[in-house]
């Protein structure tokens, strides 16, 4: 299949590649097809809408810059999607000019099923995860530098 994006132009993508989003991405609810493309531009990921070629997304593996990212899926969420053992999590990055003020949303993951090429925005509730944290990570024991020279 034949898709056309408004970054690498046509592409051809396999079907099977083809993820649904049965309620949207927040924001885009009427956009419900989308492609996971992996462009060897490790760890970045990029999802292009089937239905509006300028909407993609840049996404990351959140774990990679987070490695104690943690959360429960909702029983609810996982039963929507029909996962039993498999899934990925993709997180949004919203890019900046300037890498360095780049930010990844670690609120509303992206979960995917590849199983069944279902997919979902999920939204964590009770949790200090924000949809902006920098794509460099404070460690613990800068953190106790700073305070320590203040």
């Amino acid at each position: 299949m034949i898709i056309s994006t408004s970054i690498w132009g046509d592409i051809e993508v396999d079907e099977k590649e083809i993820y649904r989003f049965e309620k949207g991405i927040p924001g885009f609810e009427e956009t419900t097809e989308f492609v996971l493309l992996d462009q060897n531009e490790a760890p970045f990921y990029y999802l292009q809408s089937l239905q509006q070629k300028e909407l993609s997304f840049v996404l990351v593996d959140p774990f990679i810059f987070y490695p104690e990212y943690e959360f429960e899926l909702p029983d609810s969420e996982a039963e929507e999607l029909e996962i039993e053992s498999n899934l990925v999590v993709r997180s949004i990055l919203t890019l900046h000019e300037q890498v360095e003020n780049s930010t990844i949303n670690l609120l509303a993951p992206l979960v995917f099923n590849p199983d069944n090429r279902q997919a979902k925005q999920v939204i964590l509730h009770q949790t200090t995860y924000q949809p902006r944290h920098s794509l460099q990570p404070v460690k613990k024991d800068e953190t106790v530098r700073s305070k320590e020279g203040e």
